[in-house]
């Protein structure tokens, strides 16, 4: 039986990184418009005093491995010599049976970068290496003069396995669906938001087209997580085979599932679309169960691995005080972007049913860009909230509600409970959003500021994705 020759190995690794001939990353991928992501990411890429491998981690399909050869071309374009950077798409078949170690040593035998001088290593895919943490943290520790950036789309594995054996020498990047920001950059139209000025005293930018920025905020709900599906009509027309085969299916069925104990593919299947269809609703392990036949705890598995895997958002519920509830028996789940509800039903326009709630995934996934932020829901007798962010202390520092309607804005009367929640809370302003309606009006002392949910989510998303603090808090 024939065996790979070295020869095919180093003449894939010279595919692999045309730029050692070329002098750039290829122009079709030098054209696509980057994700403003990009400028978060890449000073980690360029930072090279600390002694850490970065690992780029995110959902399938959104961009990882074109923002890696757009951080190529910049790095090529600030000085780096472009055989000093080095490409390496792990699961290529050519490359079975060779470790981290090996693949850096057969980089530098093939391109013979100049000895002293740092080099970069991109490990694309990451996961399909078996104990891939083991030997990236041997490299690491080497110290070889080398900048190495890992990336994968197992997000569930991968973060589970960099947290526990890369302590102190990996850093982790975590890339999330696209913002409504981005959606904007990438369809050519951020010109619909003024951001060449300071937000309005609101703390929100202002649009002159709010129609047009609408219509593109229901197209970003449909269709706007994925940049393949931004940019492609063809892929548009086949959500259902592009979302649910390429990104549902192979987190479901091949992004170890087994690490969270789960055997029955078909249960956690008809868990997530259930969670799905009812995106943004509250929902108990009691009634998942008694629907679905299945015990509470194999469910709570069940949801914990579709949260790791960056398919959906779970968010707890706190009291009319913002007390947390000793037994969490109801949370509310969010996709982690509302397209996947559209792939795996139908597209909605904006007056379906469903708007609402898909409205409200979309508000919520443009704060899931800040993953550590301590985010609630409140329940009380009287009244919901759906937005609550409690501070280090514990007490709210602010709250929203995620609506898709101008009724509050035009009776603001009927917000007396979100009144109440404020006054309760010591807070002096509640924001809720609408679909067009945007006014300030004050209610026994407190604000209530009624903003557009498309320029509500623009600014989180900009903001965000910028690097900025967002003034408002909402």
């Amino acid at each position: 039986m024939r065996g790979i020759s070295e020869t095919q190995i180093r003449t894939r690794l010279e595919t692999e990184n045309p730029w050692w001939a070329s002098g750039d990353v290829q122009e079709g991928l030098r054209k696509l418009t980057p994700r403003p992501y990009l400028d978060l990411f890449y000073p980690f890429v360029e930072k090279s005093e600390v002694n850490r491998a970065v690992v780029l981690m995110g959902p399938r399909r959104v961009g990882k491995t074109v923002m890696v050869h757009h951080a190529v071309s910049r790095l090529i374009a600030s000085g780096v010599p472009p055989r000093h950077i080095c490409y390496i798409s792990v699961d290529h078949p050519v490359y079975t049976g060779l470790d981290l170690d090996s693949f850096v040593k057969l980089y530098r035998t093939t391109a013979q970068p100049e000895d002293g001088r740092l080099q970069y290593v991109f490990f694309d895919e990451i996961q399909y290496l078996r104990d891939w943490e083991k030997y990236l943290k041997a490299l690491v520790d080497s110290r070889q003069n080398v900048q190495i950036v890992a990336s994968g789309s197992a997000a569930a594995a991968l973060r589970m396995q960099s947290t526990e054996s890369g302590a102190g020498r990996f850093t982790d990047f975590f890339l999330p669906p696209l913002t409504f920001y981005e959606f904007l950059v990438l369809v050519g139209r951020p010109d619909l938001v003024d951001t060449d000025r300071d937000e309005e005293a609101d703390g929100y930018f202002a649009s002159s087209d709010l129609e047009a920025l609408n219509a593109h905020f229901v197209d970003y709900t449909n269709f706007g997580g994925y940049p393949e599906v931004v940019l492609s009509s063809a892929i548009r027309e086949d959500m259902a085979r592009f979302i649910k085969s390429d990104i549902v299916d192979k987190v479901l069925l091949r992004d170890l599932p087994s690490l969270y104990g789960i055997r029955d593919i078909q249960e956690l299947n008809y868990l997530f679309s259930t969670l799905a269809f009812n995106t943004a609703q509250e929902v108990s392990l009691e009634g998942l169960s008694q629907n679905s036949g299945v015990a509470k705890n194999t469910i709570k598995r069940y949801i914990e691995y579709l949260e790791a895997a960056f398919l959906i958002k779970v968010i707890h519920r706190v009291d009319q005080n913002a007390k947390r509830f000793r037994r969490q028996n109801y949370f509310k789940v969010y996709l982690a972007n509302p397209s996947m509800r559209s792939a795996l039903f139908a597209p909605i326009d904006e007056w379906d049913e469903a708007a609402g709630d898909l409205i409200e995934t979309a508000a919520f996934s443009q704060w899931f860009h800040e993953p550590d932020l301590p985010l609630y829901y409140a329940r009380w007798k009287t009244g919901e909230l759906d937005l609550v962010c409690l501070d280090a202390t514990q007490r709210v520092a602010w709250a929203a509600e995620l609506k898709w309607s101008d009724r509050f804005a035009d009776r603001p009367e009927e917000c007396d409970r979100y009144v109440d929640f404020a006054l309760q809370n010591g807070l002096d302003r509640v924001v809720i959003t609408s679909r067009t309606k945007r006014r300030t009006v004050r209610r026994r002392g407190i604000e209530l500021q009624f903003v557009p949910a498309s320029i509500y989510c623009f600014t989180i998303g900009y903001n965000v994705t910028s690097g900025r603090q967002h003034t408002n808090k909402a």
